[in-house]
């Protein structure tokens, strides 16, 4: 199995996570809330990394990236004590550890920010996913019904978790 090395997104990995993107089902993106298929999208993200909105990982194998994390805060709201997580992995890196990996990277990230509650939504048929979340301590605060459609048209419930840091 090749080495995985998880670090920080920088401007060079424009091109490459655009190419990840591409490779993720349209479905697995749609808690996102917009599309990181599209280069202007992965440009206003390292925009926001550059600002110190957002927190970016990749997970990198062989020069390919295989996993991204961000970890979303908006230090001038008045929920500036809660960080919104996204998680994105490979479907062929899926069941590996790489999400978990990935998470806890992140979840130490909001530590040192000093978030009190971290937050994270996706479909609610992401069953692997859910459980991913569940045994690292997030529980289901929401149930969103037919909250975001597909390219189809097909609308899916949104779950969202929370996780109240300890203290």
């Amino acid at each position: 199995m090749p080495q995985t090395r998880i670090r920080r997104l920088q401007e060079r990995d424009r091109l490459p996570t655009q190419v990840f993107a591409a490779g993720v089902p349209e479905h697995d993106l749609l808690f996102l809330g917009r599309d990181l298929r599209q280069p202007r999208v992965i440009a206003a993200w390292l925009e926001a990394i550059a600002q110190g909105w957002i927190d970016g990982l990749v997970a990198e194998e062989d020069g390919a990236l295989v996993g991204t994390a961000a970890l979303v805060r908006d230090p001038l709201s008045w929920s500036a004590h809660v960080g919104e997580i996204r998680l994105l992995v490979a479907p062929d890196r899926r069941g590996t550890g790489l999400g978990h990996d990935l998470l806890q990277a992140v979840m130490q990230i909001a530590a040192t920010h000093g978030l009190a509650k971290l937050t994270v939504a996706m479909t609610a048929d992401r069953v692997r996913t859910l459980a991913l979340f569940d045994s690292l301590g997030f529980v289901v605060e929401a149930r969103l019904r037919d909250h975001v459609r597909d390219g189809s048209g097909t609308p899916h419930d949104l779950v969202v978790l929370a996780h109240h840091a300890a203290g």
